[in-house]
């Protein structure tokens, strides 16, 4: 009997029959995230629904040595969650339980596999917030938002899910259940090992629970929609609307990416005029003074040449129309198999890093269709090149995975990230020391080694 064979007899003792799959269909479906670079090939699927269960799991796998890989909402861009040699996948699907509600420290526990929308839905039952929301708030789940730090729309306002998360229960790669930090905004004892595990990705351990930091409900969010005449104006407008609002949001496309979503049907024009590129700024008018400002400066903007047309949301149905012209995006670029570079660099850099790409792009890829979009707010660019036609998808990717050394040389001479927001994963792997030192990657190494000794937690995600 092989160490596989015997590891799966071993959980049957301890699991229920649906808590493991093995058919086919489920091994395809549970061993891929949304990226199309590798082929997902894991052996088995497993449900645990406690924390004891995970912690079996692991500690059986270790001595089988068998490597695990996490399974959230496979959402995922940087092929964190494929599993495609021969692992046990470990889904959280079954552990997806809303806990206590700490109404005093407004916080509340969930488990892992906690869907981003029901948390949400959670939160304003509870006349609060949850201040982390993306395209994939219906299907991405808090683990996987936890392992690679998911950012989103709302980061200028509330930050990443580093900023929301008090408390986390942990299984480490020796299969022991780590407590950490208790939900406490205040806690001077040592190291914080929680921030070890967020943006880790599973490969120091597998988080089951967390202790959610709520927030209070925004109040009567409108949004404006600009058509600005370059990038410039852009990081322009970020500065005079910053300064003097009290911002939620501040997104960018542009005007690829606008004529893909309307084509689709999947918003309406915001107004006649079309530009280059386009601002999305959401903020609190939470009275007239308020948007009485954010008028000012919109008429001051329009007499210096920064914005060539706009419309300001007059309802909350108008306010979610507005919104679909940036949260159709990535749906609607889906069809045409998009290479996506999720980068950032200081807001400071950014005028001068996006003419730097854009020159890359076009002399290497002149025939190639560029859609830009992001997250200006803080920093964040998603440069996404649609393949054409008349290439298949692996030559297609050949020939965006050249001007990666370019891409990212530009990255590190503006001292950026090459992920603001996706992990590393397997995609991003080659790629780690760009943004790393070889030094941080020897230190990250070396706390695997004491978390995961044996190497079984997501072998191969972020460094070999």
């Amino acid at each position: 009997m092989t160490a596989m064979s015997q590891f799966l007899d071993t959980l049957t003792k301890t699991l229920e029959p649906t808590q493991i799959k093995t058919e086919p269909s489920d091994l395809e479906f549970f061993g891929k995230d949304h990226t199309k670079h590798f082929t997902p090939a894991p052996t088995a699927i497993v449900f645990p629904k406690t924390t004891e269960q995970v912690a079996t799991i692991v500690r059986l796998a270790n001595e089988h040595n068998i490597c695990l890989v996490p399974s959230g909402g496979r959402t995922g861009l940087s092929a964190g969650a494929v599993a495609s040699n021969g692992e046990v996948v470990v889904s959280f699907d079954k552990m997806n339980a809303i806990g206590t509600f700490y109404e005093a420290d407004r916080m509340v526990e969930v488990e892992a596999g906690v869907v981003t929308k029901t948390l949400q839905d959670f939160a304003q039952s509870k006349d609060l917030y949850y201040g982390v929301d993306f395209a994939s708030a219906g299907s991405s789940q808090i683990g996987g938002n936890i392992g690679t730090n998911a950012g989103g729309i709302k980061v200028i306002r509330y930050g990443m899910t580093r900023n929301q998360i008090l408390g986390l229960t942990v299984v480490t790669g020796k299969g022991d259940i780590l407590e950490l930090n208790g939900g406490m905004m205040k806690n001077a004892t040592g190291y914080d090992f929680r921030h070890l595990f967020i943006g880790a990705e599973g490969t120091l351990g597998f988080v089951t629970k967390a202790l959610i930091k709520l927030e209070k409900q925004p109040v009567n969010l409108t949004a404006m929609v600009l058509g600005v005449p370059d990038f410039g104006s852009v990081v322009k407008l970020l500065d005079k609307f910053g300064k003097a609002l009290n911002l939620t949001a501040f997104e960018f496309f542009d005007s690829v990416a606008i004529d893909k979503v309307l084509t689709a049907g999947h918003a309406k024009e915001p107004f006649e005029t079309r530009t280059p590129f386009y601002v999305l700024l959401e903020f609190e008018a939470v009275s007239d003074d308020v948007l009485d400002i954010a008028i000012g400066i919109f008429e001051n903007c329009m007499e210096n040449g920064f914005i060539v047309d706009g419309v300001m949301s007059q309802s909350v149905g108008q306010l979610h129309d507005l919104w679909k012209l940036r949260e159709s995006i990535s749906e609607t670029i889906s069809v045409f198999t998009p290479y996506k570079n999720d980068v950032s660099v200081l807001i400071t850099h950014l005028s001068n890093f996006i003419n730097d790409i854009e020159k890359i792009v076009k002399d290497n890829y002149p025939d190639f269709e560029v859609c830009w979009f992001g997250h200006i707010g803080d920093g964040n660019l998603h440069l996404n090149i649609l393949k054409p036609d008349n290439l298949s998808k692996d030559e297609f990717f050949d020939k965006c995975k050249t001007v990666n050394q370019y891409v990212f040389e530009t990255v590190r001479k503006y001292k950026g990230s090459i992920s603001a927001e996706h992990g590393v994963g397997m995609t991003k792997k080659p790629y780690l020391e760009y943004t790393r030192s070889p030094i941080e990657i020897e230190y990250m190494k070396a706390l695997k080694a004491v978390f995961d000794p044996n190497g079984i937690m997501n072998k191969g995600k972020i460094f070999d």
